[in-house]
């Protein structure tokens, strides 16, 4: 075991996202939570959420929200939207590729539509009262940590008790800026040499929407 409680072998990476929660869970059954609800960020933490849910014997639900890249560099996300709120925008990198929030509004437009689309395609039956609980957001890894930034401030509207961003790895200066948003940032690897999520991961194919109904209906409501 490392000196975090971990088996050494998470130190360098994890064998695919059901892994990845599982370890996560670890660190997350020792939060005092009340009442938690676990929300995956689709599509990629959903997986990992659902090890988590298990783990706490909580509800899972699908969080979604959308990136907006970059001109020419559409992986990159300047920023991410929620199916409702305001589009969440990182102002450094706005300045670095001299745009503005207008020049990006067909963008925005468009994905928070895709954000609308998918929240209807995974929901399940009434939404989840936060109020006194805790909301705990698990993604695969945060890069930039746009979408978890625009899901954590999503999910602040619904009045929570407390928002713990869980996170299996991430880059650290994404982790610190997040640290600014939510209550509680949970992050087992924050690798130096971090270029991105993937690079973690021996298996890293992508989640299909296939996979997400397989995973709720694994770990019921």
């Amino acid at each position: 075991m490392s000196r975090t409680g971990f088996p050494e072998r998470a130190r360098e990476g994890f064998d695919d996202r059901r892994h990845a929660g599982r370890l996560l869970a670890r660190q997350l059954t020792g939060l005092d939570l009340t009442d938690p609800v676990v929300f995956g960020l689709a599509r990629g933490g959903v997986p990992v959420a659902a090890e988590v849910a298990l783990a706490l014997g909580a509800p899972l639900r699908v969080a979604v929200a959308r990136k907006i890249g970059a001109p020419g560099q559409p992986e990159l996300a300047l920023g991410a939207v929620t199916a409702d709120g305001p589009v969440s925008y990182d102002p450094r990198l706005l300045r670095a590729f001299h745009v503005d929030e207008q020049v990006l509004e067909p963008d925005c437009a468009r994905e928070r539509a895709e954000a609308r689309r998918r929240e209807q395609l995974f929901r399940r039956g009434e939404d989840v009262p936060l109020a006194g609980r805790d909301a705990v957001l698990v993604d695969d890894g945060l890069a930039t940590g746009a979408t978890a930034r625009a899901a954590v401030r999503m999910l602040r509207e619904a009045s929570p008790r407390s928002i713990v961003l869980a996170v299996p790895v991430g880059a650290p200066d994404a982790v610190a800026a997040l640290r600014r948003e939510a209550d509680v940032v949970v992050c087992v690897l924050q690798p130096v040499g971090f270029a991105a999520v993937g690079q973690w991961y021996r298996n890293f194919r992508a989640t299909s929407d296939e996979e997400i109904f397989d995973v709720l209906a694994e770990v019921g409501s």
